[in-house]
């Protein structure tokens, strides 16, 4: 391969100096012939011999671009949460506010299916804090989102801060390769019903109730609807609900 060196030479043909611009090999950094380059004086001059015409008049075949050797990555693995870990949030409802709320609202025993349902799980991070578990369609328990409702309007805590965490950051773990999937996404499995999928946790426990004949996820967040995730829905029926 061969590049333009941005010094100016003189020209061989008119003479003129700082006006020449020769090539270089860009594998060896060194100039070819002296008269291999361009003439800036394009009108007066019009001197441009280039590596191509130079190497055919030559009888030269250049040699093809070395490709440079790119290290292996190396893939590091999907981390899961601990099954006792899990289990072990799947208690403590009456100080859960976001339980408090569905049992407020569809009384103990809808709240207790949709609980049930998406294994959402109690969290002592915050008071009243609850855990949105994402786990796979295998059934494996990728991480858990805790977050913080009101009880009696079930709309999300934001003040004084955002009340979002994740449970591999709440147990400090060390090395944790999150890889998100969707929020119920364990209900794909063996279900052939149409998927619908909308941004909150909440929305989805609450539209499962309503609309049965969806299975109902969650991205997680308004860029939470990524390439990956969506992996698992080929060859699905997918309807999407965006906020409004």
């Amino acid at each position: 391969m061969c590049s333009s060196d941005l010094s100016r030479y003189r020209c061989l043909s008119c003479g003129k100096p700082a006006q020449f611009t020769r090539y270089i090999d860009t594998e060896t950094r060194e100039h070819l012939s002296p008269a291999v380059g361009k003439c800036n004086r394009e009108n007066n001059c019009g001197h441009h011999i280039t590596p191509k015409q130079y190497f055919e008049s030559n009888g030269i075949t250049p040699k093809p671009p070395q490709r440079k050797q790119v290290a292996a990555i190396k893939k590091i693995p999907i981390s899961f949460i601990d099954t006792e870990l899990f289990k072990a949030s799947h208690k403590g409802y009456e100080v859960n506010y976001f339980v408090t709320f569905l049992n407020n609202h569809f009384g103990t025993d809808i709240a207790g299916q949709l609980v049930s349902k998406y294994f959402i799980g109690t969290s002592k991070h915050w008071e009243g804090a609850n855990v949105f578990w994402q786990i796979d369609i295998a059934g494996k328990v990728r991480d858990g989102k805790i977050m913080l409702y009101s009880p009696t309007t079930g709309k999300r805590v934001k003040q004084p801060y955002n009340y979002i965490n994740w449970v591999h950051n709440s147990i400090k773990s060390p090395v944790f390769n999150l890889q998100q999937c969707f929020f119920g996404e364990h209900l794909l499995k063996g279900n052939i019903k149409t998927v619908a999928i909308v941004e909150s946790e909440k929305t989805a426990v609450i539209a499962s109730y309503f609309y049965p004949q969806f299975v109902w996820l969650a991205a997680g967040s308004i860029d939470g609807l990524t390439p990956e995730k969506c992996k698992v829905l080929k060859g699905r029926t997918v309807t999407l609900f965006p906020d409004l």
